[in-house]
């Protein structure tokens, strides 16, 4: 079948269509899955909200409604057997954006609309199994469950129990801001630019022998739950940066040396608590997703962690870690196997509050 799919959760308008290949083996039991990407577009909104620092709704709602029929002109409509898209969690404008298109072209094409949650889909891309091709996805990878999922992105840092797909327990979430926002604000403090994670961690990159020395908070890192903080870890960096002389918090040396401690910092975190999470519930695999989910650092450092383990690390590659509509429409898929798709498309609603469990 090929599903097509659409996400607007946040500021990238993602379009994609998959297709999906169900196969009996002779003298096997159970059907194997090959998936194809016929299409996967994304167009960014970086550069329109860069001068604010940050996303502004209804600002990205307009921008999603201009650039939605340009991208579907851009993907392949023929033989689209249903639809899949983003209700929840995200922007409200954003998702009513999305929806309401997707609503149009299921109504037009006479095609079931699949409502699809934005973070399972994160989890979902993550347990894709590659091939040599780009392209090509051997169906989903084996011996995954139960997995630990880590999905952190601008909006959200959860540790999710998936005891199977569709199966899912949240054991552990942000208190206050995400990872991603964490990086958004402490780049501005720094005047880095946004988006944060990116420019955090080019800045860190650069460091070379820095004599100053910066230590900062790794907030929860030793409580007995699997919860974050990282709201105090900006208010760090903010009066570490005040209190410094204007000629050093300006220097190329101070500003690479706090990106490289904040990075880490964050790191930190979320390593330690999802490996704890991982062993109190004996998961056989950690799956890791969302915008941060595509830092260099934090895959080379979870890497190195559960490579002294038998648990096994599964992370889409980065341009799959960020949003876009090919995780849509897997996620899609698995809905419409298990008949998760409304008879009336215009029942659906937005849920930007949606939780995974």
């Amino acid at each position: 079948m090929k599903m097509l799919g659409i996400e607007t959760s946040c500021d990238d308008t993602g379009i994609a269509v998959l297709e999906v290949t169900e196969s009996l083996p002779r003298g096997k039991a159970g059907k194997t899955l090959q998936f194809r990407i016929l299409a996967n577009v994304v167009s960014s909104q970086i550069k329109i909200h860069q001068e604010y620092g940050g996303v502004y709704p209804m600002l990205a709602k307009r921008e999603h409604e201009k650039n939605l029929p340009i991208v579907l002109k851009k993907i392949p409509q023929e033989n689209i057997d249903a639809i899949a898209v983003t209700y929840g969690p995200g922007l409200s404008p954003c998702l009513w954006a999305g929806l309401n298109f997707a609503k149009n072209l299921a109504n037009k094409w006479s095609v079931p609309l699949i409502p699809v949650d934005h973070i399972e889909a994160h989890f979902l891309v993550g347990l894709l199994q590659q091939t040599d091709k780009n392209d090509q996805f051997l169906g989903i990878e084996d011996r995954v469950f139960p997995a630990v999922a880590l999905i952190v992105s601008g909006g959200h840092t959860q540790l999710i129990l998936a005891r199977d797909i569709d199966k899912y327990q949240i054991v552990g979430e942000t208190r206050d801001d995400a990872a991603g926002e964490c990086f958004d604000k402490t780049a501005r403090i720094l005047g880095l630019g946004y988006p944060g994670g990116p420019a955090i961690a080019a800045a860190a990159a650069q460091i070379q022998n820095s004599k100053i020395k910066i230590d900062l908070p790794r907030p929860m890192l030793h409580t007995k739950d699997y919860d974050f903080s990282f709201s105090g870890l900006k208010t760090a960096v903010l009066y570490d940066y005040q209190a410094r002389p204007e000629k050093e918090r300006e220097s190329e040396e101070y500003i690479q040396g706090m990106a490289c401690e904040i990075q880490q910092a964050i790191i930190d975190v979320l390593v330690h608590k999802t490996m704890h999470a991982a062993k109190e519930f004996k998961a056989k695999s950690i799956v890791v997703g969302g915008g941060v989910a595509a830092n260099e650092s934090l895959r080379i450092r979870l890497k190195h962690t559960t490579d002294a383990t038998s648990i096994k690390l599964l992370a889409p590659p980065p341009d799959l870690a960020t949003d876009n509509g090919l995780m849509i429409a897997l996620a899609g898929y698995f809905k419409y196997k298990q008949g998760a798709h409304p008879k009336n498309p215009d029942s659906i609603e937005a849920d930007p509050n949606l939780r995974i469990a």
